[in-house]
């Protein structure tokens, strides 16, 4: 069983449209919160509630499982939070490799980023400032007071914001909404839209976060002009974001004028957000012939940031398999910066590349002595075990990281990969079963246990834990069905 229907919380017009638009064939039920009408949600059924929806989006749409990226924007993420009004802040990050400018935020702490967002965010500033705009609208839970003021079941607002996003994470938002009735695009759109009131509560919250967390309040209008300039360049179609978050002329007022409040001083750029960019549009591009070609021509003309565009020039050259080239853009960098893990981490990646596994080995463990936490660091060593045959240690390193990062199917994923090449194929089971529980595929999760559970029959400790967590894994399904 498979969570059952989402046809219990859409119409079965919009289901039958989206699975069209998106090719998909799972079927997927949100958990239901009962009568809203009586009582206001409350922060654990939101988080929650979160939970579910992220498992039935990650069935959908594919995570993108950078590391370093998903490492910075989640030190990003934890900073704003930090300084906002939240409450809870057991935040989820979902980084999805799609052009289109886009972010949102989804009860239960959910916040999902479209690479995009990198093309036209030009500073670490502008970029903060829309996360601090999710934060807000989180922290002020608008999802909540919206559903109390229209006194509607949140699973069918919920559903309709699983709908939205998929297909703006797929097909895009034209592509999608041309798919559809001018009744079922409003339905999408607006399930995903705010408020004018909530949408300038949450640009006036996110301006304070942005000044409390040292930024610049004044990045929040910049980006503001970026949206409009991307408006301009692409006629008629607003970036992705807008269409959630429209930019009225009172909420662009309204948020210039609060800004002005805010003394003016210098606040520095951060490198490490260029070079993030850069390693996002190589993901973009999805060639690394063109992201070489949009490198060297930015070192030859314009460009945000000449150091990362010499690194984006590594990347590509790297990919390209031309690691003499790649190894003189480098050692200029490290040159300069040799104490930048982000350097030291591409050259352990070419280390690997060219299989110089020992020296790879030796950088990262003197690396692990000052960064002992990394998660990037971790994850690069141990697919330097990986590639090394030393499947073992590799295991045992992403073991570790499970416990570090246990909501982080992308580690369960390599675990099951490595444990199987390390003969513990009971190992192997047990990673699977967590990586489908993440992704919401409960069915296939108990099925691995099962197998699990078979090759462990002797060890009455790990069947014990085994049985444990089929239990968890059913009153999990019983709380998404009558929660």
């Amino acid at each position: 069983m498979f969570i059952r229907y989402l046809t219990q919380l859409v119409s079965a017009a919009l289901l039958s449209t989206l699975l069209a638009a998106t090719t998909q064939a799972n079927n997927i039920e949100l958990p239901s919160l009962g009568d809203t009408s009586s009582a206001v949600i409350s922060q654990q059924q939101e988080y929650e509630l979160g939970q579910a929806w992220l498992r039935a989006y990650r069935s959908r749409i594919p995570e993108y499982d950078d590391p370093q990226l998903h490492s910075y924007l989640e030190e990003l993420l934890l900073k704003l939070s930090a300084y906002s009004q939240l409450q809870d802040h057991r935040l989820s990050l979902v980084a999805i490799n799609n052009p289109t400018m886009n972010a949102f935020a989804v009860p239960g702490g959910i916040i999902g980023v479209h690479l995009g967002l990198f093309r036209y965010a030009k500073s670490e500033h502008q970029l903060a400032s829309v996360l601090a705009h999710e934060l807000a609208h989180l922290s002020q839970r608008h999802f909540a007071r919206r559903v109390a003021e229209q006194r509607k079941n949140a699973t069918t607002t919920m559903a309709g914001m699983l709908a939205s996003l998929v297909l703006a994470a797929t097909v895009g938002g034209d592509a999608g909404m041309a798919a559809m009735t001018a009744t079922q695009a409003a339905s999408l759109q607006n399930s995903l839209r705010y408020s004018r009131q909530n949408e300038q509560e949450a640009d006036r919250l996110g301006i304070e976060t942005i000044y409390a967390a040292d930024m610049d309040p004044s990045a929040v209008g910049a980006m503001f002009e970026e949206m409009l300039r991307a408006t301009r360049y692409t006629g008629s179609k607003p970036p992705e974001f807008l269409l959630t978050h429209p930019l009225t002329e009172s909420r662009v007022a309204d948020a210039n004028s609060r800004i002005a409040q805010y003394p003016i001083k210098h606040y520095p750029d951060n490198v490490e957000y260029h070079l993030m960019r850069a390693r996002a549009m190589i993901a973009i591009d999805g060639s690394p012939a063109k992201s070489l070609d949009r490198f060297q021509s930015e070192l030859n003309g314009d460009t945000l940031n000449r150091e990362a565009a010499r690194y984006g020039t590594v990347l590509a050259h790297a990919e390209l398999g031309e690691y003499r080239k790649a190894r003189e853009g480098l050692a200029l960098l490290l040159k300069e910066s040799p104490n930048r893990l982000t350097y030291q981490l591409e050259d352990i990646s070419l280390d690997r590349q060219q299989g110089q596994f020992v020296n790879a080995i030796e950088k990262s463990q003197q690396l692990l002595r000052t960064h002992a936490n990394s998660y990037p660091l971790r994850m690069s060593l141990a697919e330097t075990y990986l590639k090394a045959n030393r499947y073992t240690e590799s295991e045992q390193l992403l073991r570790a990281l499970t416990l570090d990062h246990p909501d982080t199917s992308y580690v369960w994923f390599q675990l099951a990969e490595v444990s199987g090449l390390a003969g513990n194929i009971a190992g192997v089971h047990k990673a699977r079963a967590q990586y489908y529980l993440l992704n919401g595929v409960f069915d296939k999760a108990r099925e691995q246990f099962g197998y699990a559970r078979k090759l462990l029959i002797n060890d009455y400790k790990e069947v014990a834990i085994i049985d444990q967590q089929l239990r968890d894994l059913a009153d999990l399904e019983k709380k998404m069905e009558n929660f």
